[in-house]
């Protein structure tokens, strides 16, 4: 892993991304030169659980899959971040070591914003540090409805809500017969949903069976969207 700032223009990035947005560009000036680009190839490590947490990311491009590990070796996933999303600013707030780990899933390029940058910037625009709490009031509500899923929900019911909202989110014309491409491992996904990669996959076949879905691969056709919503115990 090593920091690159490269021909990026962190400028321009910084003035279309929600968070800093609305800074001058003095401000985002000041914010550039406490921030790094780090170029990751798949599973580098951005950082692991006990480690000093001195720093924010933002994923400009790629995929971080955030996680915890047991004993035994197992992982749950928490999280899997996309080009857009930023993560650990709770933890760098709490000034706690990392409770969890960052791995990169696929070649990444990160945004690597240092603690001491963002303090030094919410002592001179309070604003800044009410965008900062924005963004993790959404995560927040976002692993709040995980939880509720989790409790109240099957696991067939996660993983076609899973399906589902992908769909929703394609904003497709024609939603009767649309493909799905899983992001990441079917293994990951399983993790996410707190489910065994054996359930994931079995629940996949047996949606298959029924006509609902066609499978190749990390691609999921969804046949009938109708269907697949109203299938299993609700």
């Amino acid at each position: 892993m090593k920091p690159n700032t490269g021909p990026f223009n962190l400028q321009r990035y910084l003035s279309v991304m929600p968070l800093f947005s609305d800074l001058s560009d003095a401000e985002r000036a000041r914010l550039v030169s406490g921030c790094l680009l780090q170029r990751l190839t798949r599973g580098d490590m951005v950082f692991r659980t006990g480690e000093l947490c001195d720093a924010f990311y933002v994923v400009i491009l790629g995929q971080v899959k955030l996680f915890v590990s047991a004993p035994n070796g197992q992982e749950k996933v928490i999280e899997i971040a996309g080009p857009g999303r930023s993560f650990a600013e709770s933890m760098m707030f709490l000034e706690v070591p990392y409770i969890l780990n960052g791995q990169a899933l696929i070649d990444s390029l990160l945004l690597r914003v240092s603690k001491a940058t963002v303090f030094s910037e919410i002592e001179q625009d309070p604003r800044f540090a009410l965008r900062m709490l924005a963004g993790i009031s959404r995560r927040l509500h976002g692993l709040v409805q995980d939880v509720e899923a989790y409790a109240l929900h099957s696991g067939i019911q996660r993983l076609i809500g899973y399906l589902l909202r992908d769909v929703q989110n394609t904003g497709s014309a024609n939603p009767q017969a649309i493909t799905v491409s899983l992001p990441v491992s079917k293994a990951t996904i399983a993790s996410r949903l707190s489910l065994t990669p054996e359930y994931f996959s079995r629940v996949l076949h047996e949606l298959e069976a029924e006509g609902l879905i066609a499978i190749d691969k990390r691609d999921v056709r969804i046949l009938d969207v109708q269907g697949l919503a109203n299938y299993g115990p609700h």
